[in-house]
């Protein structure tokens, strides 16, 4: 956490979060590309000097902060879920609240926003949907081989390309998802 958000009082942290999080809904609006700090000003009703006072290195660090909010909430939204892992019931709640809440935020999910916006930008938001997917797959493949150690999947499987596989297949879920719609199709149930 950079030294200046630890510094900043309730009021503060409550203008910084709102600016995050206005960015992020009009990046989703938009596009990153078209995305202007004055959209953002317009839509979080702030001053051109409060988005320099919480990001003085301007739309670049704005968006690395998006971006590591986009991540944060891909991974509390399935807890408590992806850190229990440890049976096929623990699994298929796991995958029902993933499913759900996909299906719920459509085109507003953070995964989706950063995987195919924020995530491409700078390097710093690069690094940051590194660091989601590497903890995200750590995640999984702790559950698989949690499941492998109960001899409940066969120990030949690698837990290691099993977890990629299980989170490309949410990726790409993500990605299609709101083409499916677009498409008159519905998502699977």
């Amino acid at each position: 956490m950079d030294l200046q958000v630890q510094k900043l009082t309730a009021k503060g942290e409550a203008t910084r979060r709102r600016i995050i999080e206005g960015a992020a809904a009009v990046i989703r609006s938009n596009g990153v590309a078209a995305t202007t700090l004055d959209d953002i000003r317009a839509h979080t009703q702030t001053s051109k000097s409060q988005l320099f006072h919480y990001f003085p290195d301007g739309k670049d660090q704005l968006l690395l902060a998006v971006a590591e909010r986009e991540a944060q909430m891909v991974l509390e939204d399935q807890q408590p879920y992806l850190g229990e892992l440890t049976s096929w019931a623990a699994w298929q709640r796991w995958r029902d609240a993933v499913v759900d809440r996909y299906r719920r935020q459509g085109q507003s999910c953070p995964l989706s926003l950063l995987m195919s916006e924020i995530g491409r930008t700078t390097p710093g938001a690069q690094a940051v949907t590194k660091a989601l997917l590497r903890q995200w797959h750590d995640e999984i493949t702790a559950g698989i081989q949690h499941m492998q150690g109960q001899g409940k999947i066969a120990d030949d499987l690698d837990a290691d390309r099993m977890g990629a596989a299980l989170l490309a297949g949410i990726q790409g879920g993500v990605s299609v998802m709101p083409r499916s719609r677009q498409w008159g199709t519905s998502t699977p149930t």
